[in-house]
C-alpha cells in the first residue's frame, strides 16, 4: 500500500503541470467521448477514436498495469504499450521461495526474473513494483497441486494461478492502481464483440497458444484483461525486445510448473504432505496384482516409463485408484476414452451454458491436452454433471487435467470456456462416469 500512495502522490504533483494527462484531459472530454464543434448546420460530431487496447480515450490517460514475469513476452509487452504513449505500471509478483529456482533455467516469478522485470522497467521508464504473494500462491497453488496428486488426479498449476492469483488477485491491485486494463504477455486474443463484451481466441502463433491455460476467465475478467501478443508470432516477440534494446531478448522461455526448481514434483508433495507417499499394489484390468509401488503421487494417466513391472508386451497407466491405493495398467488401448465428465464448468461462449444446451447437446471441439489439437465432441448435461462425448475419443484423459471448448477445430478459434476432468470412461465400459473422488461440479456462466 505504500508503493501504492507513493505512485499516487507522485501523480497529484504532476496533475497541474503535465498536459495530456487524464486530469488535464477529463474537462476536454467530460460527460460523453464526444467533442460538438460549433459550424453552420447540422453540427459535426467528432468521436475520439478507440486506442489500441480498444478503450474511448487517448493512449496517455489510459493506466495499464502489465504483469512482468521476467520473461521476454511479458517484458515485450510492457515495451510496446509504453511505445505506443500508454500510462505503463509494471508489477512483479514473488510467488515462491527464490532459494533452489534462482538460477535455474525456465523457472519464473523468483530470483533472476526479478530483477530482469525491475531492469527491463528501468529501460523503458516505467513505474516497477514487486509484490510478495508467496503466502497466498501456496495456498492458492502449490498446495492444491499437492492434494490434487495425492487424490489421484494430474493438475495442471498454471490454470490455477491465472484463475486465482493473476486474473484474480493480481486484478484487484492494478484497479487500486487506478488501471484500466492489466496486460500480459499471454499467447491469446482478446476482441470486442459487436453486441457489447469480449471474446477469447486462439493464439495466432499456433504452437505458442495459451487458451488452455485461460479457459477460467470470466465475462467480467475479459472487459479489463488485453494480451497483445496474441495477433503475434514468437520470432516476432524476441525481434521487438532486439528492437527495445531488451537484455531479455533471447532468455529461455519459462516452464509450466514454476515451483518445481528441480523437476521432480513428488519431492515438492511429500515435503509438503509428509507420509504422501503410501505404497501400493500395481494391478492389470482384472486386478490381479503385478507387483508394488512406493505411492500413486509417482504416476499418471498414460505414463509407461518406471512402471517396475515386467510381462513381455508394453504398460499404460489406465488409472489411478487413490483410496485404494492402486495404480491400475494395461495395454495402450485401454487409454482410449470416449465419455469426460468435468467439474468447475466456465462458460464464457454466447448467452449462458443452459441456453447453449437448450436442444440437448452442442457440437464443440476440445483439448483434453495442452499439446493436443482441438478434437469434435458433443458437450451435453449428464446425470453426473456437464458431459462431453468424444467423437474419436482421445488416448490419456487424466482426471485433473482441463479440457477445453472451441467452435471450431482450426486457427484462431473462439474459446467457449471448459472444466477440469472429473472422470472418463472408455468406450464399452460399464462403470459409470460418475465414480469419482471429485466433488458435484459447479457452473459458472
Amino acid at each position: 500500500m505504500f508503493l501504492f500512495n507513493c505512485l499516487r502522490r507522485r501523480e497529484a504533483e504532476e496533475k497541474c503541470t503535465a498536459p495530456g494527462t487524464r486530469d488535464s484531459n477529463a474537462a476536454k472530454f467530460a460527460g460523453s467521448p464526444a467533442r460538438i464543434v460549433r459550424t453552420r448546420s447540422p453540427p459535426i460530431v467528432r468521436t475520439v477514436m478507440a486506442n489500441s487496447l480498444e478503450l474511448d480515450r487517448s493512449p496517455e490517460t489510459t493506466r495499464v498495469v502489465v504483469a512482468m514475469s521476467g520473461g521476454v513476452d511479458s517484458s515485450v509487452t510492457a515495451a510496446l504499450l509504453k511505445a505506443e504513449g500508454y500510462d505503463v505500471v509494471g508489477v512483479t509478483l514473488q510467488l515462491y521461495d527464490l532459494g533452489a529456482a534462482v538460477h535455474r533455467k525456465g523457472a519464473c516469478c523468483a530470483g533472476q526474473d526479478i530483477y530482469d522485470a525491475r531492469n527491463v522497467a528501468e529501460r523503458i521508464g516505467i513505474p516497477h513494483y514487486v509484490l510478495d504473494y508467496e503466502t497466498r500462491f501456496k495456498e492458492a497453488v502449490i498446495d492444491r497441486f499437492a492434494e490434487s496428486y495425492i487424490h489421484g488426479e494430474t493438475p495442471v498449476p498454471c490454470v490455477e494461478c491465472n484463475m486465482s492469483i493473476k486474473f484474480h488477485d493480481l486484478l484487484i491491485t492494478a484497479r487500486e492502481l487506478g488501471a484500466d486494463v492489466l496486460a500480459t504477455g499471454h499467447y491469446i486474443a482478446s476482441r470486442s464483440l459487436p453486441g457489447g463484451g469480449r471474446a477469447l481466441y486462439r493464439a495466432r502463433d499456433d504452437e505458442r497458444d495459451q487458451s488452455y491455460f485461460l479457459f477460467g476467465t470470466t465475462r467480467e475478467q475479459l472487459d479489463v484483461l488485453r494480451f497483445p501478443l496474441g495477433e503475434r508470432t514468437k520470432t516476432e516477440t524476441r525481434e521487438l525486445a532486439r528492437r527495445f534494446g531488451l537484455a531479455i531478448a533471447d532468455k529461455h522461455d519459462s516452464q509450466d510448473i514454476c515451483f518445481v526448481p528441480t523437476g521432480h514434483y513428488a519431492d515438492i508433495i511429500e515435503r509438503l504432505k509428509p507420509g504422501a507417499a503410501e505404497a501400493g499394489d500395481i494391478v492389470d484390468l482384472d486386478g490381479k496384482v503385478l507387483g508394488a509401488h512406493s505411492g500413486i503421487i509417482h504416476f499418471t494417466v498414460g505414463q509407461r516409463r518406471g512402471l517396475g513391472v515386467a510381462t513381455g508386451t508394453p504398460l499404460y497407466v489406465v488409472r489411478l485408484e487413490a483410496e485404494q491405493r492402486r495404480v491400475v495398467v494395461g495395454p495402450r488401448e485401454a487409454l482410449r476414452m470416449s465419455r469426460i465428465v468435468l467439474r468447475d464448468v466456465n462458460w464464457i461462449g454466447e448467452g449462458s451454458l443452459e441456453e447453449a444446451l437448450a436442444d440437448d447437446r452442442r457440437e464443440v471441439f476440445v483439448k483434453v491436452r495442452s499439446t493436443r489439437p482441438p478434437q469434435a465432441a458433443w458437450l451435453r448435461h449428464g446425470a453426473n454433471g456437464c458431459e462431453v462425448e468424444l467423437v474419436d475419443g482421445e488416448h490419456g484423459v487424466s482426471p485433473g487435467q482441463a479440457c477445453v471448448f472451441y467452435d471450431a477445430g482450426e486457427g484462431q478459434a473462439r474459446v467457449l470456456g471448459g472444466g477440469f476432468i472429473k472422470s472418463a470412461v472408455a468406450a464399452g465400459d460399464s462403470r459409470s462416469a460418475g465414480d469419482t473422488r471429485a466433488a458435484a461440479p459447479v457452473m459458472r456462466s
